[in-house]
Parts: C-alpha cells; structure tokens; sequence
C-alpha cells in the first residue's frame, strides 16, 4: 500500500502569487520522484488549502522528504506563506476504486486494494 501525505494550511495574505509559483515548482519536482503516484489540491471556501499527495511506499516518500529544493520551499513556507498549517503522514490501509460506466471518466471498473 502507499503513503498518504495531508498538508493542510492557510496562507497568510499578500503572498497568494508568489506561493503559487513556488506550489507550481515543487508540483513539477514530486512528480519526478520515483515512486509519486499522484497529487490533489482544494481550496475550501474559508480559505484553508488542502493538499493530498500519494507515493508508492515510504522509501519514495522519504526521497521526497528530503529533496534539497522540497526543504527550502518548507522554510520559506514557514518563514513567508502560512499562517497555520497541519501535516499527516500516513500508512494506506485500504484503496478502492469506482468509475461509473457512461460517465466520462469511468471505465466501469472497480477495484479493491487491500493488505
């Protein structure tokens, strides 16, 4: 099963262009990364950001983690774009996919992932 990581946060105000390039950058870099299975990001209507990115296993991850841009982009997060912001590293227990047939998307496939 994959890691799971939940970045929650807000961002404090003024800095939403300068944050959506350094987003954008390290968007582009985690996909790089061996192992990165996908990413999702909302805005919730109060303004808290969520990100949820998954990789293969917690060797991935850890590349990831440690990625010398990937520890900039952290300080300089902390020291000028949030306010607040709440992380969750996680083991994947289960996975289940379901697309609907004659939607656009769906295959009509659903599939259970369980260790």
């Amino acid at each position: 099963m994959s890691i799971v990581t939940v970045f929650r946060s807000r961002l404090r105000e003024g800095v939403e262009e300068e944050y959506a390039a350094v987003a954008q950058k390290m968007s582009d870099l985690v996909r790089a990364v061996d192992g990165f299975v996908d990413q999702k990001f909302y805005v919730a209507s109060d303004g808290e950001r969520v990100t949820i990115v998954r990789f293969r296993d917690a060797a991935s991850h850890a590349t990831w983690a440690r990625h010398p841009d990937h520890l900039d982009a952290q300080r300089h997060g902390r020291d000028h774009f949030y306010s607040w912001y709440d992380i969750s590293v996680c083991d994947e227990l289960h996975h289940a996919v379901f697309d609907s047939p004659g939607e656009p998307s769906g295959s009509g496939v659903r599939r259970d992932d369980q260790s």
